[in-house]
């Protein structure tokens, strides 16, 4: 879609220190572009490294046209508000931004093309990237995938925004650098944009969503090791994505991501618990081999995100979880994605 020599300038208006900036979040670790700048006017005048502790000496600016004065060339809206709709108060700056000449990655559900298309100057090879633009129909899924002779290693969450992109893509660049034939399969806005393919899953009819899952890992029956991107939780009430993904992937093994300060939902269903990891490992894996009828899919490993734990907590809490499952058990940021890889190439 874009040349990766074009530089970005991540809009992260009032999120870069929220939960919802991890789209601006992964892009920062992952993204194959130059980041020049990242918009959020609360932190203007500082770093990313400065303003909220993560490692990147970003400059953070406060306007469209400082980033444009940065030598932007791509605006991409680093942030995932609820539902992915797109806010009325971006409305204003992101109409600059096209008019200024910057392209736009767009995330979100809301098309931007229609929305925003006749301020685009075509001539200067602008445009705008609505990443969650599914095709218009997908097979039905049949269970295909059962029959690959490979690893498909799901990842698995329980709840939103828990690491399931970050620790695949982690595990995949790992993976990777080893020699393995790897593929990734990208299910979201992040993992798409990062990689340039992939299915937006939460665009996707219900009906067809297991046979795009399935559409997707076929495509890399070729691979000794498929690593799929995980959505969403079986533990919350506004998700639907796990069962596509493990009825279309297949799955023969999986890795639960959680993270560690966390006892309960995030909002706005913050009134439920996140259930004992044993006994959701089970749930998932029951879920999966549907009483012996399709793959057994074992989980191999745990993924603890560890933000807003000390590093003596964080390590506590990993001794913790190790002890309840028998996992393996890192934080894949914080110190390291090794322990998952000896598993992947081991089990």
């Amino acid at each position: 879609m874009f040349v990766t020599s074009q530089r970005i300038a991540l809009f992260m208006e009032g999120a870069l220190d929220s939960d919802s900036g991890k789209m601006g979040f992964g892009l920062m670790r992952f993204s194959k572009h130059p980041i020049v700048c990242v918009i959020d006017s609360k932190f203007a005048g500082k770093t990313v490294k400065e303003a909220v502790g993560l490692p990147y000496n970003i400059p953070v600016v406060a306007t469209i046209d400082n980033a444009v004065q940065k030598g932007s060339e791509i605006l991409v809206l680093g942030i995932a508000p609820s539902g992915g709709k797109f806010p009325t108060s971006w409305e204003a700056p992101i109409s600059e931004a096209l008019q200024k000449g910057l392209s736009l990655i767009n995330g979100l559900h809301d098309d931007l093309n229609a929305r925003f298309g006749h301020l685009l100057n075509t001539k200067a090879d602008q445009k705008i990237w609505d990443v969650r633009k599914p095709k218009a129909n997908y097979p039905i899924a049949t269970g295909k995938a059962a029959q690959l002779n490979n690893k498909r290693i799901l990842m698995i969450g329980t709840d939103m925004a828990a690491g399931k992109m970050t620790t695949g893509l982690e595990l995949y660049a790992e993976l990777k650098k080893q020699g393995m034939k790897v593929g990734f399969v990208p299910t979201g806005q992040i993992g798409i944009t990062i990689m340039s393919s992939g299915i937006p899953l939460d665009a996707i009819k219900v009906d067809q969503a297991a046979g795009a899952v399935q559409e997707a890992v076929l495509e890399h029956s070729d691979k000794e090791i498929v690593i799929i991107e995980g959505q969403g939780s079986l533990a919350h009430p506004g998700s639907t994505a796990t069962l596509p993904l493990i009825r279309g992937a297949q799955p023969t093994h999986m890795i639960l991501c959680h993270k560690a300060a966390y006892s309960h939902l995030r909002e706005p269903v913050s009134h439920i618990p996140i259930p004992p990891l044993d006994e959701f490992i089970a749930l998932n894996e029951a879920l999966a081999e549907v009483c012996g009828s399709q793959t057994k899919a074992k989980t191999i490993g745990i993924a603890l995100n560890t933000t807003g734990l000390s590093e003596e907590e964080a390590l506590n809490s990993i001794k913790e979880t190790v002890k309840l499952t028998g996992l393996p058990t890192t934080d894949v940021v914080r110190f390291n994605v090794a322990v998952l890889v000896d598993e992947v190439l081991n089990c």
